[in-house]
């Protein structure tokens, strides 16, 4: 789903994972000495030339959170920052007292050791990071800024936006093309490569787990934000290894002139080449919708049913039935009286048998993110009662699983839009 997760993941462009001290590194600024080198070492490892110099500064942690403010103030309205945050508090990714803006800018804070302002076609690097992570992280973001010069990733990114699912598989093409070439260059410094060094590319992919301990707010942040933050930077590499091993340097700009359309692309490169789309299954619908206005509605991709699966039903269930996933979609209505929100969703899957063990699931997940639930109604394919947001019903119908959650009544009741 595209949330503010994504939006802001979509502007600080480097997240390593090294403790930071407080004082100012010794001669910070010499690390941008090594700018032109890295372009073009960068241009020769990917055929793109470097076309113009690039604009930089230092930054501190206050600089920081100042532009992930005013980030938000740029990008986001009052109105989509609360509709984002309920419909995650709706689908039990975060608990009901959570507040998405400031967990979002005190992790992305102190998280970020550089970033590219790819609006402002500028690049900071914090100035109290260890001069060792500096210069990786600077590798890092030469590379967003190459990109930038040849694919305009202001536009890239924008063209993404219409759908959820379409902007977190940009995200991992951004950061996992970023995320490779900064690693391809570390290894070049010793002589290998990620090309003919599998066990390289194996421990920079485990390396973007953040050491428990060192970082308090990631600790404490829900399972969606972690994984969503994680996702584009190892999952993207191994997306972008993928490309270099099938078309070599061309890769590189192929995946800007050709993006995946889904984080399942991303997650199954082979899915990208075969060229296997989301299916867009009928939505549910209410039959008193007109007394409700939309707030928000998107797609929930196979990234999303994994995370939601992992932290309902434990990670072998979520490994085996997420990759089953073919399309989803979702939307959040408000009661425009009451204010009351109501929450619609539907998934398909690649066969029958897939789909009822989502619907199994779904089951036990409604259990666990409420505190009461009341079951009414309960068949093979239908499960109907209360829960801690009002009335919900649960469906199978083939292979496809739909759910409302937060009705008034059982009166309301759900009829397929075709």
């Amino acid at each position: 789903m595209k949330k503010l997760v994504v939006a802001l993941l979509l502007f600080v462009l480097c997240v390593v994972a090294w403790p930071q001290p407080s004082s100012p590194a010794a001669d910070s600024r010499r690390v941008f000495v090594q700018i032109e080198q890295i372009m073009a070492e960068l241009g020769t490892i990917t055929g793109l030339k470097p076309l113009r110099p690039i604009r930089h500064d230092l930054i501190d942690k206050s600089g920081v959170r100042r532009f992930l403010e005013q980030r938000i103030r740029e990008e986001i309205k009052p109105e989509e920052l609360r509709a984002e945050e309920l419909v995650l508090k709706k689908f039990g990714f975060v608990p009901a007292d959570f507040d998405l803006k400031k967990t979002m800018v005190d992790l992305l804070t102190e998280q970020a050791a550089a970033f590219y302002d790819f609006r402002k076609k500028k690049m900071f690097v914090l100035e109290s990071a260890p001069s060792m992570l500096q210069q990786v992280a600077l590798v890092h973001e030469v590379a967003h800024a190459l990109a930038d010069q040849h694919f305009h990733l202001d536009k890239f990114v924008d063209s993404g936006n219409k759908s959820d699912d379409t902007a977190t598989a940009r995200q991992a093409v951004m950061e996992g093309q970023a995320t490779w070439l900064m690693s391809e260059y570390m290894a070049r410094r010793s002589g290998q490569s990620l090309r003919t060094s599998p066990a390289i590319l194996d421990f920079m992919v485990a390396s973007a787990a953040m050491p428990a301990g060192q970082f308090p707010v990631f600790d404490a942040a829900p399972l969606y934000l972690k994984e969503t933050l994680l996702f584009p930077y190892a999952q993207g590499m191994l997306f972008q290894h993928a490309l270099v091993e099938k078309m070599d340097r061309a890769g590189f700009a192929e995946v800007y002139r050709r993006p995946p359309v889904s984080s399942q692309q991303i997650l199954h490169p082979y899915k990208y080449f075969a060229g296997v789309v989301p299916a867009e299954p009928a939505m549910p619908e209410l039959r008193t919708s007109g007394e409700y206005k939309e707030l928000i509605a998107g797609a929930i991709g196979e990234l999303d049913h994994k995370i939601l699966l992992r932290q309902y039903a434990g990670q072998s269930e979520a490994d085996s039935l997420a990759p089953n996933w073919s399309g989803g979609r979702y939307r959040l209505l408000e009661h425009k009286k009451d204010k009351r929100a109501v929450l619609l969703y539907v998934s398909q899957w690649q066969s029958e048998e897939s789909a009822r063990a989502f619907f199994r699931a779904c089951r036990r997940l409604l259990e666990k993110k409420w505190k009461r639930m009341e079951v009414r109604q309960e068949t093979d394919r239908l499960v109907a009662g209360l829960g801690d947001d009002g009335h919900f019903l649960l469906t199978l119908d083939g292979p496809r699983v739909s759910s409302l959650e937060g009705m008034a009544s059982a009166a309301e009741p759900a009829v397929p839009r075709r």
